[in-house]
Order: structure tokens, then sequence, then C-alpha cells
């Protein structure tokens, strides 16, 4: 039988504290599983953990997003330990979004300012926007005048701005803390000549022109499903999110106002999340085109001009 002095060791070893985080990398393990036992929400800025943790960590150290993975056997100063954890803990306790802390996000190449007066930007426009809406228009050459209905930070408007050089754009929010974070964007963007921001409900307030384009990523959550969301997208304004008891209530006038507001040979694109079978459903005389998404989803509804004229409401 063997003696309790050589089961000594075993215990203290037992009994040792987890080692400590000492580099970029070991941060980066320790901070997935946090998301992991938290359950943070994902889906404001990345769609999985290793990518949002990596992001607010190189942001918190001030590294830059392209570093080299050689970045991850950086040793942390005490300083930045401190740093470090603050930001884990206002992310994965208080649940703060990512791009809320950072005050930024991207759509592809393009950074913009965020902060918690506007929901964050995320939208397959980005892809829309460059590979498909071309295709259905006369003359993309041509555009001279579009306009992003619901436009938040203005994300959308700037990226139709730099999509079609020669023409103006409008940008509508109904909100105007929305409305001043746009002005940043635009400011930013040195866009302020070509992109002109509105405070209106849909069209209500919009001087009546008619337009090449009609873009919106409206609020299109059906309000209960607004109310089930996690508590990340709870910080989000409720505005931009709540589209009524169906989803389809800012939808619905802004199809009905799109009537007069478009040129004959005009589209009107909206993005409407898992609202397919409703749309369809609601909307069956205008025959919604959905365009092709990289990964399945077809969220984005396409309606020419002509379809748009005929069609009752």
């Amino acid at each position: 039988m063997a003696s309790p002095k050589k089961k000594a060791p075993v215990l203290q070893k037992a009994r040792k504290k987890p080692t400590q985080p000492v580099t970029l990398g070991d941060w980066l393990t320790l901070a997935i599983a946090r998301y992991k036992e938290t359950g943070a929400a994902l889906g404001q800025i990345a769609t999985n953990a290793h990518d949002e943790a990596l992001y607010l960590l190189l942001r918190t150290l001030a590294l830059p997003l392209d570093s080299k993975p050689s970045v991850l056997k950086r040793k942390l100063t005490t300083a930045e330990v401190m740093a470090v954890e603050k930001m884990l803990r206002r992310r994965l306790d208080d649940r703060v979004p990512a791009a809320y802390l950072t005050r930024e996000a991207f759509l592809g190449e393009y950074r913009f300012y965020v902060d918690e007066r506007v929901i964050i930007p995320r939208s397959y426009f980005l892809e829309i926007i460059p590979q498909q809406l071309n295709a259905w228009l006369p003359d993309p050459a041509k555009v001279k005048r579009v306009v992003d209905v619901c436009t938040g930070s203005g994300c959308l408007a700037i990226l139709l701005a730099h999509h079609f050089p020669k023409a103006q754009v409008d940008a509508v929010d109904l909100s105007p803390d929305a409305l001043a974070v746009a002005r940043i964007n635009v400011d930013k963007h040195k866009l302020t000549r070509r992109v002109k921001l509105h405070e209106s409900d849909v069209f209500d307030a919009v001087p009546k022109v008619k337009y090449d384009v009609i873009l919106s990523n409206p609020p299109y959550e059906p309000s209960a499903h607004c109310d089930a969301l996690p508590a990340e997208f709870h910080r989000e304004p409720r505005m931009a999110l709540d589209g009524g008891e169906d989803g389809l209530d800012i939808i619905r006038k802004l199809l009905l106002q799109a009537r007069d507001r478009l040129l004959p040979h005009g589209v009107v694109l909206i993005e409407v999340g898992g609202l397919q079978r409703a749309m369809d459903k609601a909307f069956p005389a205008l025959d919604l085109y959905w365009m092709h998404t990289a990964d399945g989803s077809n969220c984005v509804c396409l309606i020419q001009a002509e379809r748009l004229r005929k069609w009752k409401g």
C-alpha cells in the first residue's frame, strides 16, 4: 500500500492554478473559450468567435488587422493585459457589440464609424451592388440619381456613390441620431457634394425626384422576433430593426411610394432577411425576383419600374 507521502506531489500538481495567458495567442484561446461559455451572440461583425475575438484583441492592442500569424507569439505587458481584460468584460459580460467597442464597422474594403445611435452595418448589398446591379440597368454609366432608404450609418449610400461615380445619392432616415452618424461617414469618405441626407419617413419629406435605383435595407424583423433577440442586438436601436407585427410595415410604405419615384427603366431593391415567403405572399402581383447570394440566403428582391407601376397596391 503506497504511503500518503508518495501521493502528495500528485495532489499538489492537481491543485495548481491553470496556466495564466501570456502571449496574444494565449489570450485568443482564452477569449474563444469565453465566447462559448457565455453564449455571446455573433453575426454583427463576424460569424465565428475566432474572427471576432482576434479582431478585438488586435484593435485593443493597436496592432494592424493584417498582422502576420507570428503576432500571436507576442507577450503582453501588464498594461495590455488590463486593457484586454477590460475589453473582454465589456464584450462578454456586459454584452456590448464589438463594433460599439471599437467604434467601427466594415463593408468590404470600406470602413465606417458606428456607435449606439445606429444599427451595425451588415448587408448582402455588399455583393449585390458590384456584382449584379449593373445587369438590370440599360447603361450603368449614365445612372444619375439613386437613393438609399433607411440609410442608418450611411454605409449603403456611400457604397452606391462609389459604384456610380457620376450619380447624386440621397440617403433617407427617420432618425436624426442615425443621420448624425451618417454625416460623419459621408464626410470621412469625402462625398458631401454627392450624398445628401434627408430626415424623412420613407419619401414623405424627400423632394419629388425620380431615381434610376431605389435601394433599401429597412427594419424588417417582426416585433415578436425583436423581443427575442440576444442581448447584443437589443443594444442596437429598436427602430432600425422592428418592422411591425409581420415585419412588412416599412416595406409596404416603400413600395407604394416607390411607384412614383422610379424612372421608366429604374429598379427597386430591398433586403428582407428571412421574409422571402412573407414577401411573395403579400405581393404576388409584383412577381419578385430574388437575387442570388453566395451563401444561398437570396434575401434581396428586385422589382422593375414597369411592374411596380402596374401594381394596384
